[in-house]
């Protein structure tokens, strides 16, 4: 199982900088928005000197000759004001919906290209938190907060700049509280981001909680756990909450230090400014400066607020902004090399007409292979097998079955040695080659939503329904579709919940057929399924797999008797090889293997019967 990852204490540059490459394609939105955002400062920061003109220059010498002229010029600045903020909420909305699009395809794109080890190790919930929640606080955060940044900064400069022309003394009263500002800053940061980390991470936990809860409904039911998995549910969902609680609480406490900060500074300009208005010149200072020295004071904090809002926000969005990019910068331990990369293409642009065609030879030479931090599965292990070779593969749980299987399909790929595909080491063809080449049909096959026709035919574009026919008459499930109540264009249900285990068994084969692979793999395809549809898979086997290499992980021994081989496999060993007859003559491991199984099936049979 993966853990979250732990990320760095403080805000990490280089994550924003991997960040804003999604903002390329927007670039010039993004230019405008910024402009737009530091025009919209520009007016905030004029304003108080429309009112100490109107104070000074109309209003005291009673000079309302210049009152139209001012209130024209006046509503011309709000008029373009108000185009200006339209505009400016289109663009940021439209970045809100694009930039996290794009990210999602980007992270979509990149597990497409994991291995299968990645997916046995990563849990859903995991993802699902990364693609969604991750993803749309980023949109938010690039397309509102940063650019609410560009405005809060030319703001304050703008109106620092006038306030030292207006007045030094007071512009100074003003921005005395500003190195307080930045310590209480840098004091509150550590203790936000490290709260809005774990809400992040519980959210995953959460995902991960309801997706199981709701895919394991009825092993949960079955077992009568219900209480339990609500407990656990609960522990979950209730530390998330603490964290969110204390995330806020720490948030509270910052935005209200901030406000104090600013009547701090409106307090000493109102001290210092009143006690001046009656002062000779050149101490005195005028009442609309001093008016608009107050209204300086007062709004030189809402850009400071906005910066401890957007702060904030950064700090919540840097844990989602880690977690999303761990995805889309993460590197598959199986991946083409860059001599692959450059003769075929990429895993999604794959180049196949210069694909090499596949025979289907498949040689282990001196395989060993151990999981990470694992001891060794398979040690110094030799096999090989021929072009339309049917090999079985049988032994105890645990054995190295499944993962021997996995290292002939890519899936994972040798700790030490080589696997040749055809007389080449399969590393140096691509990855797309071996898995288009392969039809892989599972001990409990998965199907997706939509109907029987779109389930055979998935992933292929323009098949007839001739084509899908005639797969599903090949592995004999053309009978019981065409019984369905619309046949071909019945619908499966999710996971394929509308059909038996072994009705998901013949369309998930009728699937594999359709893509005709050079190399077939049954993965205990018979053993959750009735004798009758075993007999069925069995009859397929024999056509799908004819001219087909083809390796076959049986349970019941009864489906392998056509097999060229039989390998029986003990502890990442090969103990006996040969055909059913050869190894029935042994009275070896496999001839054990088998009685015992015949028994079983024969003492089953009795109790059936006496019942």
């Amino acid at each position: 199982m993966i853990q979250e990852q732990e990320f760095s204490k403080r805000i990490d540059l280089h994550v924003w900088k991997r960040l804003l490459f999604f903002t390329r394609p927007y670039r010039r939105d993004l230019i405008i928005l910024i402009i737009q955002m530091i025009f919209l400062g520009l007016v905030d920061a004029v304003m108080p000197l429309f009112n100490r003109y109107a104070i000074n220059q109309i209003a005291i010498p009673g000079r309302l000759d210049r009152l139209l002229p001012f209130a024209a010029v006046a509503l011309t600045v709000i008029i373009l004001q108000a185009v200006n903020v339209r505009h400016m909420i289109y663009l940021a909305g439209k970045l809100e919906c694009h930039i996290p699009y794009d990210i999602r395809k980007a992270a979509f794109n990149k597990l497409q290209t994991m291995p299968l080890a990645y997916y046995d190790q990563t849990p859903v919930g995991w993802l699902l938190a990364r693609l969604t929640s991750d993803s749309r606080r980023l949109g938010e955060t690039l397309s509102w907060n940063v650019v609410d940044l560009f405005w809060a900064s030319a703001m304050m400069i703008l109106m620092m700049l006038f306030m030292f022309i207006l007045d030094i003394k007071l512009a100074l009263m003003v921005l005395v509280t500003v190195p307080f500002l930045v310590f209480l800053s840098i004091l509150f940061q550590k203790k936000i981001l490290y709260n809005f980390r774990k809400v992040r991470q519980f959210n995953s936990h959460v995902t991960a909680g309801f997706n199981e809860g709701i895919s394991g409904a009825k092993t949960i039911k079955s077992l009568s756990i219900e209480d339990d998995i609500h407990t656990e549910f609960r522990q979950t969902t209730r530390s998330m909450r603490d964290f969110a609680v204390r995330a806020a609480t720490v948030s509270a406490v910052y935005t209200p230090l901030v406000l104090l900060l600013g009547a701090v500074a409106t307090g000493l300009v109102v001290w210092q400014g009143g006690s001046r208005m009656h002062e000779a010149l050149p101490a005195a200072i005028e009442y609309g400066t001093l008016v608009a020295f107050i209204s300086y004071a007062v709004q030189f904090f809402d850009p400071v607020k906005q910066f401890a809002r957007v702060f904030t926000e950064l700090n919540y969005a840097q844990a989602s902004a880690e977690r999303v990019i761990s995805v889309v910068d993460m590197e598959s331990g199986i991946r083409d090399s860059q001599e692959v990369l450059n003769t075929y293409g990429s895993m999604l642009e794959s180049n196949r007409d210069q694909w090499p065609e596949f025979h289907g030879n498949i040689t282990f030479k001196d395989v060993t292979f151990r999981y990470k931090k694992g001891e060794n599965i398979l040690e110094h292990f030799n096999l090989e097998v021929r072009s339309g070779e049917k090999i079985a593969i049988v032994g105890e749980t645990g054995s190295g079955k499944t993962t021997l299987v996995n290292l002939a399909c890519r899936f994972y790929e040798p700790t030490e040695g080589q696997i040749l595909v055809d007389g080449v080491d399969y590393r140096e063809r691509p990855l797309l080659w071996m898995y288009a080449n392969l039809g892989y049909v599972l001990q409990e096959p998965h199907l997706f939503s939509g109907t029987v026709r779109e389930n055979i035919a998935y992933g292929r574009q323009g098949i007839s329904q001739e084509q899908i026919e005639k797969a599903a008459r090949i592995v004999n499930a053309h009978d019981f579709i065409i019984e369905m109540d619309q046949g071909y264009e019945s619908q499966v249900g999710e996971r394929g919940s509308r059909l038996s285990t072994g009705q998901k068994q013949l369309i998930s084969f009728a699937r594999a057929i359709l893509s005709d692979p050079g190399m077939f793999v049954l993965d205990e395809a018979t053993s959750s399924v009735d004798t009758e549809t075993e007999h069925l898979i069995q009859q397929a086997m024999q056509q799908a797999l004819k001219g087909r290499t083809s390796f076959i992980i049986a349970h019941r021994l009864s489906t392998i008797r056509s097999a060229d081989r039989i390998l029986v496999v003990d502890k990442g060993r090969i103990v006996e090889e040969g055909n059913q007859k050869t190894l029935l003559k042994k009275r070896g491991v496999y001839w054990r293997l088998y009685t015992n199984q015949f028994m079983k099936e024969n003492l089953q049979l009795s109790s059936d019967d006496r019942s």
